[in-house]
């Protein structure tokens, strides 16, 4: 059960309704400081609409911050963002591939993406030499947005936990599908 009351629409002033939205717990839960929850969702949404990242590589950084940190609530959101969004399956599983140091299918550029995602979320840093691969695929615009959005969700992925933020029923079915290590 999530730490705090899970917020009605109707205790949310109404110039936070946009944020409620479909009243998705972890907006549930932000609106108790609901500017807080305006700058994350508009942070957000740069993410998502803004920045020139690939849909495929924002989606599997933060899938592999919420893979490290065992984040239920953020992993299985970003399996149906990314499913929807039309990511390949097989990409997913090869977070937990990559993870456990065994070589995956993926190009050798998301590898190094996906370890600067653990490098960050364990440690906070990135090593010289994943740094200078990133830097030979991604101008200097796209490798802060990259690692902001990895600095971004190794925090988030802890608020959602300091929370025990709950996971909604319907997307039970994406942790069962591609599931967190134990």
């Amino acid at each position: 059960m999530s730490r705090l009351h899970l917020l009605e629409k109707s205790e949310v002033a109404a110039e936070y309704h946009d944020i409620f939205g479909a009243g998705m717990n972890v907006h549930r839960q932000t609106l108790h400081s609901p500017r807080v929850a305006r700058l994350s969702r508009d942070l957000g949404l740069y993410f998502r609409n803004l920045s020139r990242l690939d849909l495929r590589l924002r989606e599997l950084a933060i899938l592999q911050v919420a893979y490290c940190a065992r984040s239920p609530y953020e992993y299985s959101h970003h399996i149906k963002i990314a499913l929807d969004a039309g990511v390949d399956p097989a990409d997913l599983s090869a977070i937990a591939t990559e993870t456990r140091g065994d070589a995956s299918h993926l190009d050798p550029f998301t590898r190094a993406a996906l370890a600067a995602a653990r490098q960050m979320a364990d440690g906070g840093s990135v090593s010289d030499d994943l740094f200078a691969t990133l830097k030979q695929s991604l101008d200097s615009e796209m490798v802060v947005d990259l690692l902001f959005l990895i600095s971004f969700y190794c925090g988030f992925v802890r608020f959602t936990g300091a929370l025990e933020v709950q996971v909604e029923a319907s997307y039970l079915p994406y942790l069962e599908a591609f599931p967190l290590p134990t």
